[in-house]
Formats: structure tokens, sequence, C-alpha cells
């Protein structure tokens, strides 16, 4: 078993012990899932040594799974799932330690779900097989439907149910259009089936089909980003799910479809992506201010940080369809960054909801002055998310707005006021909450971060710090990756900050770019 495979089934075997252990031993099953959590995370941090980012599929495994079908078992990383499956890794222990108190019922069932979810998250960015890839992402709804079903709100079974809803739709179409490019690809390679990624790459598929085959994935992906028009169930299923279940949706279930879109519909459908790129564009623009808008009136400080993960994920989408490695690049990088910023969002949030048990805005008022650790974490994530100079928010949308504005200054133009809309909804909110006089009884006596808390909330913020300081290792290490994707979906002129050929060679920058 390699490496990429004792990542994806280390938590799936540390599920399965779980369930084996006795169901009232809360914390035994809690220090026992949590090991497991950081040794995923130490197992991970093993790709970086020897990850060369040439842009080809490294620790690569393949073998033949059913092959009667053309069905294999066929794993890689490349630099574009390289830092998902790390962001991956890094949230399971936070986001496990932040439920240490919170959740306190059905504790052991929690966990099996949990560790479940890791491997169908895995499993999706480093599977090269499309049946695999379709396993693994059918896989992530399961756990992902419990956790919001069982221990969410008021309204966790309408929450989890049009989440499941939404995600089965697109992700059925999906199968549909792989069985039929599979069948389409055996017509081609002598009646041979296979489900491989690269045996079904370059394929000259009709027009007309390829527009069928697009739409079908990009329901898929559009609707897990999401998209405008949708969005709809993603306010709902984050207000509903408890807080581990939200950070981990926001910090890693939501880059599922824009990864989606990068490694598979764009260089399956080169034709079909480029003639549906600018409504996709316009659509990721719409889904940057009209959830900027919303999130400004919203009472609840959940519900807005939900709201601004939409937002944010259009900046994602719209520099994936600049066709550009800057552009590209800053979508991927944002996408890491806002792992990392909605996460802390919503554990922060989940911190003071423990305290008040509310997440109206009016409730709250001068807790800076009764909890002034918990208050400065709360601003340097916030200012990470608006995207401050320093700050990892920068530096991916700086780089999509260059990325638009190579390709339509229109398209920069409108995707900035959300920049500004941004700032406005989460300065406005951390006004109301934090500053000004206290006001009421409870918010005085609210105790500021425990120790738990603050060791869960400062890898986060480090990581924020440091990514917005320092990006060159990510940029570097995804570069080639996203540039071949680019090539294969027919983009014939990439070219990055430090002039990147699209034949894959570097060049020195011309007079007129310097």
């Amino acid at each position: 078993m390699g490496l990429l495979s004792q990542l994806i089934f280390l938590p799936l075997a540390g599920a399965l012990i779980v369930l084996a252990m006795p169901g009232k031993a809360h914390k035994a099953i809690r220090v026992f899932s949590f090991a497991v959590t950081l040794l995923l995370f130490a197992l991970s941090l093993r790709l970086l040594p020897g990850f060369v980012g040439d842009g080809s599929f490294e620790f690569a495994e393949k073998a033949i799974w059913i092959g009667a079908f053309g069905i294999g078992y066929h794993l890689g990383v490349d630099g574009i799932s390289l830092f998902l499956v790390l962001l991956t890794t890094f949230l399971a222990p936070i986001v496990y330690l932040s439920a240490w108190n919170s959740i306190d019922a059905r504790v052991k069932e929690f966990s099996f779900f949990y560790l479940l979810l890791q491997t169908g998250m895995l499993g999706a960015f480093l599977a090269l097989d499309l049946f695999l890839f379709y396993v693994f992402w059918e896989l992530m709804l399961i756990p992902m439907v419990f956790l919001i079903g069982i221990w969410g709100g008021p309204r966790k079974v309408y929450a989890a149910v049009k989440f499941m809803i939404y995600t089965m739709i697109g992700s059925l179409l999906m199968l549909v259009a792989i069985l039929f490019l599979v069948k389409y690809a055996a017509g081609v390679h002598g009646g041979r089936l296979s489900f491989d990624f690269q045996d079904v790459l370059g394929l000259a598929i009709p027009f007309d089909r390829q527009i069928l085959l697009f739409a079908a994935f990009a329901l898929a992906f559009a609707v897990k980003v999401p998209v405008f028009p949708l969005h709809t169930w993603l306010p709902d299923a984050h207000v509903e799910a408890p807080t581990p279940a939200s950070a981990i949706l926001a910090g890693v279930l939501l880059k599922m479809g824009t990864y989606g879109f990068l490694r598979f519909a764009m260089p399956l459908f080169p034709d079909a992506v480029h003639y549906a790129a600018p409504l996709i564009a316009v659509l990721a623009i719409v889904s940057i201010v009209y959830a900027a808008l919303v999130a400004m009136v919203q009472d609840d400080i959940k519900k807005l940080v939900a709201y601004s993960s939409i937002s944010h994920l259009g900046f994602a989408m719209l520099g994936l369809f600049t066709f550009t490695v800057v552009g590209a690049q800053g979508g991927m990088f944002t996408m890491i960054s806002h792992g990392l910023t909605a996460a802390a969002l919503f554990l922060l949030v989940g911190v003071i909801y423990e305290r008040r048990h509310t997440r109206k805005i009016a409730d709250y008022g001068g807790i800076a002055r009764t909890m002034p650790l918990y208050s400065t974490m709360f601003l340097i994530v916030t200012l990470g998310a608006i995207g401050l100079p320093g700050m990892s928010g920068f530096v991916g949308e700086f780089l999509v707005l260059v990325g638009a504005f190579r390709t339509s200054p229109l398209y920069a133009a409108a995707a900035a006021t959300g920049v500004i809309f941004g700032a406005v909804y989460m300065l406005w909110m951390v006004r109301r909450v934090f500053f000004g006089p206290v006001t009421s009884e409870a918010n005085r006596k609210m105790s500021d971060l425990s120790l738990r808390e603050f060791v869960v909330l400062l890898p986060l913020v480090a990581g924020i710090v440091l990514l917005g300081v320092h990006p060159a290792p990510l940029l570097d290490r995804m570069e080639k990756s996203v540039a071949r994707q680019l090539e294969r979906a027919g983009v014939t002129e990439v070219m990055s900050p430090v002039g990147y050929d699209g034949d894959g060679t570097q060049h020195a920058p011309a007079p007129e770019e310097q």
C-alpha cells in the first residue's frame, strides 16, 4: 500500500475501530479519534519532501479493480491536489479538537462519521479513475448528511435533506456523463473500456455532445461550490450544522466543486468550456456580489459567514475561468486561504455560541472588553478573510483580479466591488459584536478563550498570516500543474507573473511585460 492509499484508508480503519469500542467510553473514543487525525496529518507531510512539482501525477498508484468494466484503482497527486490534501489533513485534528466539549451525545457515532468523511474527501482529491472518483464523491455525502441531521440545530433534518437532494441530483447526472464518456472512448480505443482519467483525455468529441457532457459535470460541481443560483442549500446547511461540521463543510467540502472543474470538467471538454466560459464567469461575479450584499443584511453571525463563503468561492471560480495561469493560481490560492479563514470563523462563532447559545449580532456588543484574546483572534481572521495585504486572502484575490483584468477589465472591475462589500459586512459585524459598550450583563460574564480553544485557533491564525507573508511555496509548486490543466483545456497562451509559456517552459518577461 502506497502513501496515498495510506492517507485514504487510515481514517477508514480508525472509523471501523471506533465502531468496535464501547459506546460509553467517550474519553477513550475522543483520544483515539484525535490521535488518528494527528497521525493522518503527520503522514500527509511526507508528501512534501519527495514532491517535484513538474506538473505530472506523483506518488502514483495503479491497479486493476474491476477489470471486466475497465475500472481501475488509480491515485496520484500534483500541484493542484497537493495543498487541498494538506488542507484536509491540517483541519482534521483542529476541527475534531474543537468538538471535544460541544459534542457530548453519541460521541462514538460522531467520531465514526467524522473519520469516514476524511476518507471520502481525501479519496476524491487523489482519485484519477472516474469511477473511483465518483465512489469517493458520493461517500462524502453520507457522513455529512448524518453530521448535520443528528447533531444539528432545530431544522437539522430539513437542512440535511436539502443538502442531500441538491448534491445527489447533480451527482447522478455526472454519473450518466461518465458512463457515456467511457463508452465513447471505448469506440475510439477499439472497444476497450477504461474509466481512467488519462485514457479519456483528448477525445475528439463532437461539440453538441461536449456541451451536454460538460453541463452534467458542471452542474454537479457548481452545486458543490456553490455557484448562484444553486447556492440556497448552503446557508441552511451551515446554520443548522454543528460547529465542527460547518468548519469542515466550509474548509474542505466546498473546494470539491472548484477542484472538479479544474481537474475534470475543463480538460475533458475543452470546446464546451470555452463556449460556456463567459456564462460561468458572469455567474461567478454574480455570486461574489450577490452573496456579499445578502451578507450585509444578516442578523445571524453564522449565516453571514455562510454567505461570505459563497462570495469568496465566486472569486475562485472566476480565477479558473480567466484561462490564465495567474488567475487559476489565484483561484487555487483563494481555495486554500478560504479553507483556513472560513474554518476559523465558524469555530470562532462556535466559541461564543457555547457561552451564550445565541448567534444574533444584536445580542452581543462590547465583548472585546471581556474577551480580549478571543477578540484579537477574531479580528486577525476577519482581516485575512477581507483580503488585507499581508494576509492570505489578499494573495488569492489579487491574483484573480490580475487574471480577470487580462481576460476582461469589466470582469475585474465587477469582481473588485465584491472586495469592497466584503470589507463592509465583515467590519460592520465586528464593530457591532466587539466594540462599543457592553450591552448586557450576560456579555460581561463571558469568559475568554480556554487553553483548548486557543490551541485550536492558533494554527489557523498562524496559517493565515504565514501564507499572506510568504505564498511562494504554494504558488511555485502548483504553477506547472495549473498550466498543464489549462493546456489540456485548449488554452494556448497562458502566462504567469514570472513568465510561463503554455508549452511548459519559462521565459524572461518581454519589455512590455516588464
